[in-house]
């Protein structure tokens, strides 16, 4: 049977291209959408571009027919654009005259209109569904990608064998794939007790022989001045030093030391291994609480107290790491101790706002890109899509501390990278579980 799908602002603003993801159904876009639309198309941000490419879809539309009755697309579908004063008296009930309530009302209208075909309003506002469901309207979330919450993929798997299998793959340096279907570059962690092991053993999947081998690029050194502190971190260490995984994922709660460790490899790579040009950190740029508004200045100077998390890192890593000899007095030889100041005076450290990144190509670059799970999959596939020859990008955030309206645990772009590119021998992802930045931390990020 033929649907009705009435779509809100929000749902366009996410993904210009909805308006053709409905095979054969209509699309009923309401005059106050196109509206709300064009209050959006001037600014220099990825919501304002997509106003713009949905102003260029509904225009080239436009030339095929009338879209007051409705064009056919391509797709086999029917986008039409609403111009009817929408009824804000639905069974009864009176609403406000707010945009949001013109948008149900368009929707209750094609409902009274054609009772014999299911109208749904499409929206990523929860308060519109549920005034909608309220009102006898069928509502439902807009979530063309997203990821199954109960099958989030980890990066690992636990097995439970003996203390003798485990003893024996350590030293043949290999183990049979008993998983099954396993994605590359996959671990395996064999333990002889799940809750509390004596003897552990972690393994990697090569897609080459089907089978889990000893790690080969982290063995325990000190990376940066640093090493790491669980097993989950000894893994993430293999993937960001292995230098055929272009594109590594890093998710886990707040204190795990997602973005210290990949800033730490970042350095290592690019100051004392010379394996890139430059380090490239970036992060969007997304308040927690009220935002200052507008700061003077240069670029650098706006985008500074959004980087302050990175300078912070930085600074433990930097201050921690002595380049120069001590004398038995433990005074500095020569230059005074590095500051983050001269990383970047000296062009190893580079931090670039993601407003800038579109259009670039970033040739021999180790790029991170921390807080991910702020951005959309059409904003993460954008950032992905700058990386030039041999450059290796790393992810880093937390899918359950989003502060961008309309996206979730399950439809932010790190979580729709995750799912969709971990069949690919060039990517590798790790959930990190165990926070190091505090016992405090670590109980806080348990219980809220």
């Amino acid at each position: 049977m033929e649907k009705i799908f009435v779509l809100d602002t929000n749902v366009l603003i996410y993904d210009p291209d909805a308006l053709f993801q409905f095979e054969d159904n209509r699309v009923v876009i309401p005059m106050t959408v196109i509206e709300e639309i064009d209050q959006f198309k001037k600014g220099v941000d990825e919501k304002s571009r997509n106003a713009r490419l949905i102003g260029r879809h509904l225009d080239k539309l436009r030339q095929l027919g009338s879209l007051k009755d409705g064009v056919l697309t391509e797709h086999g579908g029917i986008v039409q654009v609403s111009v009817i004063n929408s009824d804000l008296n639905i069974d009864g009930v009176q609403l406000l005259d707010t945009n949001d309530n013109r948008i149900i009302g368009t929707a209750a209208y094609f409902k009274k209109k054609f009772p014999e075909i299911n109208v749904i309003l499409l929206s990523k506002d929860t308060n519109v569904r549920i005034k909608a469901d309220c009102l006898g309207i069928k509502a439902e979330n807009y979530e063309p990608d997203q990821v199954n919450r109960d099958e989030v993929y980890t990066g690992f798997t636990a097995m439970k064998t003996t203390k003798l299998q485990i003893e024996k793959a350590k030293e043949k340096g290999v183990y049979p794939n008993k998983l099954g279907d396993v994605t590359p570059n996959h671990f395996l962690k064999l333990v002889d007790n799940l809750e509390n092991p004596k003897h552990k053993l972690i393994l990697r999947y090569s897609l080459i022989d089907n089978k889990f081998h000893l790690l080969k690029h982290y063995t325990g050194q000190q990376i940066f001045g640093i090493v790491a502190r669980n097993d989950e971190q000894w893994m993430a260490f293999d993937l960001l030093l292995d230098s055929s995984v272009r594109l590594v994922s890093l998710s886990g709660i707040a204190g795990t030391g997602k973005t210290l460790i990949a800033i730490a490899t970042g350095l290592h790579q690019v100051v004392e291994a010379d394996d890139y040009n430059r380090l490239v950190v970036s992060r969007p740029i997304s308040p927690l609480g009220k935002d200052l508004g507008f700061l003077p200045g240069t670029k650098d100077d706006k985008f500074n107290p959004w980087m302050q998390p990175i300078y912070d890192n930085m600074e433990i890593l930097i201050q921690g790491h002595n380049e120069y000899n001590l004398n038995d007095n433990g005074k500095i030889f020569g230059k005074k101790k590095p500051t983050v100041n001269d990383y970047l005076d000296f062009n190893f450290i580079e931090l670039e706002p993601l407003t800038y990144i579109r259009g670039r190509s970033l040739p021999n670059q180790f790029m991170i890109i921390d807080e991910a799970q702020n951005l959309t999959p059409h904003e993460m596939k954008t950032i992905i899509t700058r990386a030039g020859e041999n450059t290796k990008i790393v992810l880093t955030g937390d899918p359950y501390q989003i502060d961008i309206p309309y996206l979730d645990s399950v439809s932010n772009g790190l979580s729709i990278a995750v799912e969709k590119m971990k069949r690919e021998e060039l990517v590798g992802h790790l959930t990190l579980l165990k926070g190091e930045r505090s016992k405090l931390a670590e109980i806080a990020a348990s219980y809220f």
